[in-house]
């Protein structure tokens, strides 16, 4: 065939080309990359050619695209030295796109009741016409790489059908040349090109040049193996892909084909920007289909409490739609997300077992995101518990212990892990609550943050041992002498319960206290004293109910046997120093409202032992 022909779109194909011309994309640079992966795909093809052994036309041509941008024309050109295409190819992959099954899709479309069926398109492969976004007219100069074909043109504009012609003297593969719209002049200037090309299709496996100079200079590292990349050469990649030049704290290089094919690179970084004030961070992972982007910041590609990390997921088996901006199957998708969060638990696991000096650097980073995921991911609960890490009373000052660790020096007979939440250490060793642990010898956990009282409530257990709050623990010294009899103390109790009234539940004889004369703890079985004020911090600005607590007197202590006998003699002066007790002990668990109270009842006792008589 010698002359031009003009063949014109079936209704159903034009209804096709306007929903993607006008409803599809959200991005117009994704019609850049569409364009560049349609080129990757040819020059693929080709060199499996050629690696079996298939006759080429022109097969000393290097494989590579060539970019080139005209702003005087409005024109963006771009080449590829791939496979090209026969008439019978053009009619069938840019004439009708029939094979691509667009009745199909019409027909589901006309079922879907919601715009966001728009996605289905992805599964018919028309990622070609997104070039219509930004082009008046396109014009594809192809020749196969058969040795017996000649070249062809094809044109269009889009907006009803399109043109086939001969082109003589074309070289092996496709050029496809856009007229631009005024409003998309900014591709033919090479700045905004470069910059799309680097984004979406940086990592494309054959050389990208622009206006004859290179642009994918940084390898898709993630696709080779890990034994042929050097330290220096991932350094290299994070700084690229991290926008971070701080080397990472560590690095997670893996391959799986079961039960997804994925290739991924991810990498945790030196600083939480969280910590520093900079506000929420998001996920810096971006997600690849065969190396091209398909998500930078791939939203659910992990659990939101991973959004420190950063690096590239590579995987084969994602259904796209045409615009690459989702995904189609959101089972697939969670089951990615259950795959890699599961794979870098068990990286930081072996981390931690294996190189226990970088696991601490990792965790006094990025701690706060892995009690999160403790608190919200119950799926992987069980895997971050035993990642945590807790300052202990057995150990110094600074140095933190797991609770694997913790079970494993457990006393014989004890059935319980404790925990003590506390401001600092110096606070979590005056208190109170651990003065029967100490005298007993059983170890507890500290903890100096307010998420960690959420935290330990989710777990719950860890190897089948309950968590349990010290205040909570019923502890007793029974081997303790001297101080009130039972009935001084159970009159003693009966007094002060009288005197405080509903502002206490109930007052009993402690078996637990050693050197503190009082302690109170919440009425709630389920709730402790650290967690009551956690909730009136957070109704700072809303009345609260006032917290009903158990008061335990310890007997053996002076202040509560000097107490007994002044209820006896004084009753006034008794009431007060049982008020005075009670808000000290309230003050020890955070759960006195106004100080300012409990120094003016101070002032006045002291005012009464030194006045003179």
């Amino acid at each position: 065939m010698s002359q031009k022909q003009h063949h014109t779109f079936q209704a159903e194909i034009q209804r096709v080309l306007d929903i993607v011309i006008h409803s599809l994309y959200t991005d117009r640079d994704i019609f850049l990359r569409e364009l560049i992966s349609n080129a990757a795909d040819a020059l693929e093809k080709l060199r499996f050619l050629q690696s079996s052994g298939q006759p080429v036309h022109q097969p000393e041509t290097a494989l590579g695209i060539q970019l080139t941008t005209d702003d005087k024309a409005l024109t963006l050109t771009l080449v590829d030295t791939g496979v090209g295409m026969t008439r019978d190819d053009l009619v069938e992959n840019l004439g009708t796109i029939a094979h691509s099954g667009s009745k199909a899709f019409l027909e589901k479309l006309s079922e879907a009741k919601e715009k966001t069926s728009l996605n289905l398109i992805g599964q018919f492969g028309v990622g070609f016409y997104s070039a219509f976004m930004v082009a008046t007219k396109v014009e594809v100069f192809t020749r196969s790489h058969q040795p017996d074909e000649t070249g062809w043109l094809w044109t269009s504009d889009g907006a009803g059908g399109y043109d086939i012609e001969p082109a003589a003297d074309l070289p092996r593969g496709t050029r496809i040349v856009l007229h631009l719209k005024e409003e998309a002049k900014d591709y033919a200037e090479s700045w905004q090109v470069q910059q799309t090309v680097k984004r979406y299709s940086n990592f494309v496996p054959f050389p990208i040049k622009l206006n004859d100079t290179a642009v994918n200079t940084v390898q898709a590292l993630w696709t080779r193996p890990k034994a042929e990349i050097k330290d220096e050469e991932y350094k290299e990649f994070y700084e690229f892909i991290g926008h971070d030049s701080d080397a990472p704290l560590a690095r997670l290089h893996f391959t799986t084909d079961a039960p997804l094919s994925i290739q991924a690179i991810l990498f945790v970084p030196s600083r939480n920007s969280e910590a520093l004030g900079l506000g929420k961070s998001e996920s810096e992972v971006n997600l690849h289909c065969r190396k091209i982007l398909i998500q930078a910041k791939a939203k659910d590609l992990f659990p939101e409490w991973l959004r420190f990390l950063k690096g590239v997921v590579d995987s084969e088996d994602l259904p796209l739609n045409i615009s690459r901006e989702s995904m189609q199957d959101s089972a697939l998708l969670r089951r990615l997300n259950r795959a890699l969060t599961g794979r870098f638990i068990k990286f930081l696991a072996e981390l931690s077992d294996k190189d226990p000096e970088t696991y601490a650097k990792v965790y006094q980073a990025h701690h706060r995101f892995l009690k999160e995921g403790a608190i919200t991911d119950y799926d992987h609960r069980d895997g971050l518990s035993k990642l945590l890490r807790f300052e202990s009373s057995l150990e110094p000052k600074d140095k933190t212990t797991s609770l694997a660790d913790y079970v494993l020096r457990m006393k014989e007979g004890q059935k319980e892990i404790y925990h003590l939440s506390a401001p600092n250490r110096e606070t979590a060793e005056a208190s109170p609550y651990l003065e029967a642990f100490k005298a007993l010898g059983y170890e507890v956990l500290f903890s100096f943050e307010p998420v960690d009282e959420f935290v330990f409530n989710h777990l719950n257990e860890f190897d089948g041992k309950p968590l349990k709050p010290a205040e909570k623990a019923d502890l007793k010294l029974d081997d303790q002498t001297g101080g009130l009899s039972e009935d001084d103390a159970r009159q003693l109790a009966s007094f002060v319960k009288e005197t405080l009234g509903d502002r206490v539940n109930e007052v009993v004889t402690s078996k637990r206290l050693v050197g503190s004369p009082a302690v109170v703890v919440d009425a709630d079985e389920f709730t402790t004293a650290t967690m009551r004020r956690l909730m009136r911090a957070m109704k700072q600005d809303t009345e609260t109910t006032p917290v009903k607590v158990n008061l335990e007197l310890n007997p053996r202590h002076p202040i509560v046997v000097g107490l007994a006998q002044l209820r006896t003699t004084d009753a006034a002066l008794a009431g007060k120093v049982a008020e005075q007790v009670f808000d000290s002990a309230r003050l020890t668990a955070g759960l006195l409202d106004n100080p300012q109270i409990l120094l003016q009842r101070m002032n006045e006792l002291l005012e009464r032992m030194v006045a003179p008589r």
